[in-house]
């Protein structure tokens, strides 16, 4: 299975980078962790937002492929508790679809990118920097596999 991680924005911090690596690798076996960078464009004082939303939007759905299993995350969205997320993971497993999940910039996810989603995640309630998300995705999924996979990396 291929997890495409669509994420707005690029030129992240090294330990960002170092972060969601480090998970990345640790993911393995039949499941592949993916990175696709969207640009985040410019926003001045005249910006006009709805059109650079649209337009990020456009950008990202142009990367998901039509048969991906589409994940937006978003802080509304439903929330899941790691071994809810084991579980989740496990039947998108079982359907032999890819994932896609969507990670907004700034001003969050196009309308676009909402509509397509066949599932809405949120991480948690509070918001977080988009580098951090990244590794928190990552790491989140390699302890989801790690259940699936009865290894002892998840104790609580």
């Amino acid at each position: 299975m291929l997890i495409r991680l669509v994420a707005a924005g690029t030129r992240m911090p090294a330990w960002v980078t170092a972060g969601y690596g480090e998970y990345a690798t640790r993911i393995g076996g039949e499941v592949r962790l993916e990175l696709v960078e969207i640009p985040v464009a410019h926003r001045g004082r005249n910006a006009d937002l709805a059109r650079l939303l649209e337009a990020e939007g456009q950008r990202m759905l142009s990367r998901v492929d039509a048969r991906q299993f589409v994940v937006a995350l978003e802080v509304g969205g439903r929330g899941l508790d790691t071994p809810g997320l084991a579980a989740w993971l496990q039947r998108r497993l079982a359907e032999g679809r890819d994932l896609a999940l969507l990670v907004g910039g700034p001003d969050g996810l196009a309308a676009a990118c909402r509509e397509r989603a066949d599932f809405t995640w949120s991480l948690s309630p509070l918001t977080f920097p988009h580098g951090l998300v990244r590794i928190m995705v990552a790491e989140q999924l390699y302890r989801a596999l790690s259940i699936l996979r009865g290894h002892p990396y998840h104790r609580a």
